[in-house]
């Protein structure tokens, strides 16, 4: 068996997924978290991107999440069954990256010091009309599942990284589970998988 050490930051972030396909899987991994103060500074030139997560696999480093979920999922058996499975798999991970990018953009104007009506003027402009799409395209999947997972007949990254991000949506208020009843469903489907239900239980809280 492997020996895996997962380096990330405290909060769940990007890494988030990660751990949640170790404890799915139900294998060992040696996780450091830490804070983005000093410490990180201190080993952020000796990592292969300069950047967090990384996977370190008996000594070999991997970097990248997107790299990481899907090289762990393929050995774990839950990056899809078929060849087009997989490529719907890593479809709905880059849409989830790509709203990322609008929701990074949300975050960043409820941080910057303008009022509360020019964040809810972007909020309702611009942010929404994105994040509905991203739900949108979610609850077609689901829709037309047999499963209640995104892709094929059984649970996969993409429904871990998805209902990660719910979780992130619902603190900041962009996610209400009546309103959305079929991605509220995926969201309880995967966190009562055993592995995963004891994580949660026990994991730090944090807003994202």
């Amino acid at each position: 068996m492997p020996s895996y050490k997962l380096t990330y930051f405290f909060f769940r972030g990007l890494g988030e997924p990660i751990r949640l396909l170790f404890h799915l899987a139900g294998v060992q991994f040696e996780e450091v978290r830490m804070n983005p103060d000093q410490t990180w500074l201190d080993i952020k030139d000796s990592t292969p991107m300069k950047q967090l997560p990384v996977l370190n696999i008996d000594g070999f480093e991997l970097p990248q999440s997107g790299a990481i979920l899907r090289y762990l999922a393929r050995k774990f058996g839950f990056a899809g069954k078929t060849p087009e499975e997989e490529a719907w798999v890593d479809a709905v991970h880059d849409l989830f990256k790509d709203f990322l990018a609008e929701f990074k953009k949300f975050a960043a104007e409820r941080r910057s010091g303008k009022s509360a009506e020019e964040v809810e003027k972007f909020r309702s402009e611009f942010f929404l009309p994105a994040r509905n799409t991203y739900f949108n395209i979610l609850n077609g999947l689901l829709e037309k599942s047999n499963s209640g997972f995104l892709i094929g007949s059984d649970i996969t990254f993409a429904d871990l990284v998805v209902v990660d991000n719910l979780l992130t949506l619902k603190n900041y208020g962009l996610f209400d589970e009546s309103e959305f009843t079929k991605l509220a469903a995926l969201r309880e489907k995967v966190n009562s998988y055993p592995g995963i239900k004891e994580y949660i239980a026990k994991r730090p809280v944090t807003e994202y």
